[in-house]
């Protein structure tokens, strides 16, 4: 079922072989070609299916998304290398506990400001020159924090960079979503959280590369690196096209069909899309919404959106409060509580955890369209809230001596390690590749930037938290926390999130029970068994 020409999901197959990503034996009816668009030697001889190419197209939304991304190294080059820099800050300028705590929690807090004024920008000037001011704002706070001579002005620096990645954070799956086909929505989608990893990684390599340096340069060193990804960003936007759906909301019809031709198969599929495209738009300014401007909409939903809000927006807020950033940020206070001293092993060990999170963000893009969204959100949030037990037993067994030293920390490592690598294949990028996805037409970036923003707001708040609790319930006690409330997360799974792989973004509203109204179970139910009707058995 769904709105005329939508492109229907691709079946991951059935039991075990489809959940580890084996082939399906089954393809997508409208990727079978015409018999008059047949060509010799497609699909091997005799009567088999035949699927057409569609290599290039890819290629295309491949390194759109890449260019898309960009700003998101920014957002984890900022994250990795102050778990580093605050080590030399601290000694530099003689700030306090206090002072650390706002010095590093206090991007995600104004990060916020920058994610809601995102949304409102990116449908005034376009999903791409959004981009492209998240680059300039970024650069500015980087350029102002390397040079600080003080706290205060390092914090005005920050204050500007936080609204520079709230900007890029929100825009960039958004704008992958509406330009990516739905077969690859979520792998397309996932690109910024990779990017964030790489960030972070790069991150943690500077602050290893420049720790020789003397207190008073290093991390000056340290924070202007960070300003080298977003120069590339004049470049990109060069490159990228506007989002075909945000042209088609401000009447540019023509130039949303030449963006679909290049991100489509064939011309026939731009069409359809397009037309898609073009009746939720209009049903959106039809009186679908009756005169509520999208905030009111938001802030007094009707039953469809309060249950999209549900789901957006608490994925966005478990993502947090399992302490990823508590373990990103203090990694070095976490390793050097388990009983690791020197000052290179400590960085080492980070490194460490970056490459976790980047080779695990990695393999998610992988498996996100094979195995679909809600497995690996399964896999996820079990393995970490098994992780965040054992990393909290092992710091009360060190803490009270009742282990042995070298054993802990191994253990303490590994588990951090596997907390990331987790986080890293399943909630990191899922989170945001489902609240660029579930949100109409109307409503997409603004509801986005509202996810954006609960996912700052609980990232600064563990992340300015997180040494006040450890003095209070020491660090042991902290993960203890994380891990209970990792276990309510896989509870949040099963209870509110629907599957939406290989669902077009028109298509997954039926999934809340939009589209005609009606329940949502009824509707998940048509939307599947209607896309049973799209397969074929490959003879």
């Amino acid at each position: 079922m769904g709105l005329p020409g939508a492109e229907p999901p691709a079946a991951s197959g059935g039991g075990l072989p489809g959940f580890f990503g084996g082939k399906s034996k089954y393809v997508r009816m409208d990727d079978v070609l015409p018999q008059e668009q047949e060509e010799d030697g497609v699909g091997g001889g005799g009567g088999g299916v035949r699927v057409r190419r569609s290599h290039s197209s890819r290629r295309y939304v491949f390194a759109c998304s890449v260019f898309a991304s960009l700003n998101s190294v920014l957002l984890g080059y900022d994250v990795g290398v102050m778990s580093g820099c605050i080590l030399f800050i601290q000694r530099d300028l003689h700030i306090n506990e206090v002072q650390q705590e706002v010095l590093v929690g206090c991007l995600s807090f104004i990060s916020l400001l920058g994610s809601l004024a995102g949304g409102r920008t990116s449908d005034a000037v376009g999903r791409k020159w959004t981009i492209g001011l998240a680059a300039i704002v970024f650069q500015a706070g980087a350029a102002v924090m390397t040079l600080a001579p003080s706290f205060e002005v390092l914090m005005v620096g920050r204050l500007l960079a936080g609204v520079g990645i709230g900007f890029g954070v929100m825009i960039a799956p958004v704008y992958i979503a509406e330009i990516s086909p739905a077969a690859s929505r979520g792998s397309f989608t996932s690109f910024p959280e990779i990017f964030i990893n790489l960030g972070i990684l790069l991150g943690y390599i500077s602050n290893y590369a420049f720790s020789g340096l003397p207190d008073h340069v290093s991390w000056r060193v340290m924070l202007a690196v960070g300003i080298l990804p977003s120069v590339s960003i004049a470049f990109a936007l060069l490159v990228i096209p506007e989002s075909p759906r945000w042209l088609v909301m401000q009447n540019r019809a023509d130039e949303a069909r030449e963006v679909l031709l290049k991100v489509t198969d064939s011309e026939d599929e731009a069409k359809e899309r397009l037309a898609e495209i073009e009746a939720a738009a209009a049903v959106a300014s039809a009186g679908k919404y009756g005169d509520k401007t999208v905030w009111q909409e938001l802030t007094r939903p009707s039953p469809v959106i309060r249950r999209m809000l549900i789901t957006g927006l608490g994925i966005q807020c478990f993502q947090q409060i399992t302490g990823i950033d508590a373990l990103v940020y203090y990694s070095p206070t976490i390793f050097r509580d388990a009983g690791i001293t020197t000052e290179s092993k400590l960085l080492v060990a980070t490194v460490a955890v970056g490459f976790f999170k980047t080779a695990f963000i990695a393999l998610a893009i992988v498996l996100i369209d094979r195995v679909g969204r809600k497995p690996l959100l399964y896999v996820s949030t079990v393995g970490m809230t098994a992780c965040l037990v054992v990393l909290a037993a092992t710091l009360a067994a060190l803490a009270h001596g009742s282990a042995s030293r070298s054993a802990g920390i191994a253990v303490a490592i590994l588990t951090v390690c596997g907390d990331v690598a987790f986080f890293s294949v399943g909630i990191g990028p899922i989170c945001w590749v489902m609240s660029s996805e579930i949100f109409p037409l109307r409503l997409r970036s603004q509801a986005a930037a509202l996810g954006a923003v609960m996912n700052r707001v609980t990232s600064g708040a563990v992340a300015m938290s997180f040494l006040s609790v450890c003095r209070a319930i020491s660090v042991a006690g902290a993960f203890s926390v994380f891990a209970v409330i990792s276990a309510l997360s896989v509870v949040f799974v099963y209870r509110y999130v629907p599957e939406t792989s290989g669902k077009t973004l028109e298509e997954i509203e039926l999934l809340f029970g939009g589209g005609g109204g009606g329940d949502g179970e009824a509707a998940r139910g048509e939307v599947e068994l209607g896309d049973g009707e799209h397969l074929v058995h490959k003879g």
